[in-house]
């Protein structure tokens, strides 16, 4: 329950706790590739493995390295959705199914409550620069593989 709460205190955090320290930097990374009918596209993601990591995510970030994401596995799978409150970034957030397949990709505003929800059971939800999934054709069905 504890985890729940601090998750929850996270995600209402306002733009004026940004020094608050977050659990979103110094994660273990992943290698995670899209085949799109465009070609293969690797990316070095992050992984948020904690519900505190999680509840963080992108938050208070001013920049992205090209190439580079965050995963944000779902345990046990599960219908999700994100909102991008206190993240500064736009970006492209992409649900996979257990399967490895791209269900859907929303665009995310910077501060947006609005709740961006994933097209069924979720595996892994990527995020990445705003741009990239239209860059690489990305959509629903292409395959995403570790």
């Amino acid at each position: 329950m504890k985890h729940y709460i601090l998750a929850a205190a996270l995600l209402l955090a306002s733009p004026a706790l940004a020094a608050t320290p977050c659990p979103n930097s110094g994660l273990r990374t992943a290698k995670v590739v899209f085949e799109t009918a465009k070609g293969r596209f690797p990316y070095q993601v992050e992984v948020a493995a904690t519900v505190e990591q999680q509840a963080c995510g992108m938050m208070f970030r001013e920049t992205m390295k090209p190439g580079t994401g965050m995963s944000f596995p779902m345990q046990p799978p599960r219908e999700t959705g994100f909102w991008m409150e206190n993240t500064i970034l736009p970006l492209d957030i992409i649900f996979v199914s257990p399967q490895g397949r791209v269900l859907n990709v929303r665009q995310g505003r910077p501060y947006s409550r609005d709740v961006l929800t994933s097209a069924g059971i979720t595996a892994d939800v990527i995020e990445l620069a705003a741009g990239e999934a239209k860059r690489i054709g990305l959509k629903a069905g292409d395959r995403v593989r570790r």
